[in-house]
C-alpha cells in the first residue's frame, strides 16, 4: 500500500483528537497521487475529499483492508502494524509546530524508507509546505 499523510515539524499529526491543519492544495495533490483510484481513509478524514471528483472509501480498518496498489490517506492511524505492507510514504510537512499529542509512531528510514524526493511549494493557507517521497 502506499501512504499519504501530514506532519508538523515534530511529526505531529493531531491535538485533542482533531487534525492540526489542512489546506487545500494539499488536498488537491493527494487526489492527483491517487491517480484516479479511490483514496482509502477513516471516516474523520473523508469531509476533505467530498466535492474534489475523487473517489473516497472511508472505513475504520481501512490500513487493514488496502491491497498492494492502494493509496491511504492517515491522519489517525498507527503506521508500525501494517509497516511491512507499506511500500512508499508520502509526506506533506507543514514546516510549523503545533500542539500534538498523537504522532506519527514509525521512524520512516529505521522501518527501511528512503528519501527519494523533495520539494517545497506554497499551499493556499500555509506559505511553504514541503512535499518528501519515501520508498522502500
Amino acid at each position: 500500500m502506499n501512504i499519504a499523510l501530514c506532519l508538523d515539524e515534530k511529526n505531529g499529526m493531531l491535538f485533542n483528537r482533531r487534525r492540526q491543519s489542512r489546506d487545500r492544495v494539499v488536498t488537491d495533490d493527494i487526489v492527483k497521487l491517487a491517480s484516479g483510484r479511490p483514496i482509502l481513509m477513516h471516516p474523520y478524514s473523508a469531509p476533505l475529499f467530498y466535492g474534489l471528483g475523487c473517489a473516497v472509501d472511508a472505513d475504520e480498518s481501512f490500513l487493514e483492508k488496502a491491497g498492494e496498489n492502494d493509496l491511504c490517506f492517515v491522519e489517525n492511524a498507527l503506521l508500525l502494524p501494517q509497516i511491512a505492507r507499506i511500500r512508499s510514504v508520502t509526506v506533506y510537512r507543514w514546516n510549523r509546530k503545533y500542539p500534538a499529542d498523537f504522532f506519527l509512531d514509525a521512524d520512516l528510514s529505521a522501518c527501511g524508507f528512503k528519501l527519494v524526493s523533495s520539494e517545497d511549494f506554497p499551499g493556499f493557507s500555509h506559505e511553504k509546505i514541503t512535499k518528501e517521497c519515501y520508498r522502500k
